[in-house]
């Protein structure tokens, strides 16, 4: 399965394999190519905002300049043709920066950084890589381990949960049945002594 989403010079390919996911993106400054397994996929993410700041700052400067020109127009009774030429070009290069701005979600993972631009097909992307997080998390970690201490289990299932990949009470039974399999096995006899 593979999503791709475009905006302006940005395109980001998200591959989805069995054990693990590509991130590929190219945009004006380079390219990135990451793989990483669902599991590694970070819970929290930040928000990366990427406008062209120049072009906005230029617009608000001709737009003062062009409000300073109808103003002082109309302060001194002159004709206003052609004296709001400043402020039209203004607003326009404030449009262009306001609609080619892109928005992205910024999730930090342990060997690179997947940006997800916040468009139509941002919630899809998210929702498939918890999901396909979820059943790895449950396919590595949901059985009881029996080689593990009792207080390392207790520490997986809690730690389960916490991601969100146990509800509590899945969390719980499962740390009840660790409890009572290492009490049934401190409880068998040893041997017979002779």
């Amino acid at each position: 399965m593979e999503i791709v989403q475009k905006k302006g010079s940005n395109k980001h390919t998200f591959t989805f394999k069995d054990e693990s996911f590509n991130f590929h993106f190219k945009d004006k400054s380079g390219s990135d190519d990451v793989d990483l397994s669902y599991a590694s996929f970070p819970s929290k993410s930040s928000v990366r905002i990427e406008q062209n700041e120049w072009l906005r700052n230029v617009g608000f400067l001709w737009c003062c300049l062009g409000v300073f020109q109808l103003g002082y127009a109309i302060y001194l009774s002159a004709p206003t043709s052609g004296k709001g030429f400043w402020l039209g070009i203004g607003l326009l290069c404030l449009l262009y920066s306001y609609f080619s701005k892109v928005k992205y979600s910024v999730y930090k993972a342990e060997y690179g950084n997947v940006f997800v631009i916040q468009d139509k097909k941002h919630d899809e992307i998210i929702n498939e890589l918890n999901k396909r997080k979820k059943k790895q998390l449950l396919d590595w970690y949901a059985e009881i381990n029996l080689e593990n201490e009792l207080d390392d289990e207790i520490g997986k299932f809690n730690w389960l949960c916490a991601e969100d990949v146990m509800t509590r009470e899945e969390a719980d039974t499962k740390i009840a049945e660790v409890e009572l399999v290492h009490k049934s096995k401190s409880e068998e006899p040893t041997g017979m002594l002779n």
